[in-house]
């Protein structure tokens, strides 16, 4: 999968959101929860995993993503980016000021290893503390 580079070198903090519905307009984040951040090596790690991703046909679901990440650079002022993931349809959108429009939609083998992988990283961080 491709982010867009020049973000992704800038990239100082993740926030991963479950999301809850679709924006009200394009450009709108995903609504949701903020479930958990990731900062230095995890962010790295996370955008690298990222863009292992496979790709892969399109799917119908409607689209009905549940995870997506904002990358925010060290101002923490405006996203970069966001990727809202539909493990379903196989399907990732992209908005922000760092996506060029060849970026905004994408698809990716939500059954490979590296997406599985990602989707447990989702749910780890949304794993209440005990």
């Amino acid at each position: 999968m491709l982010l867009p580079a020049r973000a992704v070198a800038v990239t100082a903090l993740i926030e991963v959101v479950r999301v809850s519905a679709l924006p009200a307009t394009p450009d709108a984040p995903y609504p949701g929860e903020v479930v958990g951040h990731w900062a230095g090596d995890e962010v790295t790690d996370a955008l690298a995993l990222v863009e292992t991703l496979p790709g892969s046909a399109q799917h119908r679901c409607g689209f009905s993503p549940g995870w997506s990440i904002r990358a925010y650079e060290d101002s923490l002022e405006l996203d970069l980016f966001e990727a809202a993931f539909c493990f379903t349809c196989h399907e990732v959108r992209m908005r922000g000021t760092a996506v060029p429009p060849a970026l905004t939609t994408q698809f990716f083998d939500a059954a490979a290893p590296q997406a599985q992988a990602l989707l447990a990283r989702f749910r780890e961080v949304a794993r209440p503390a005990r």
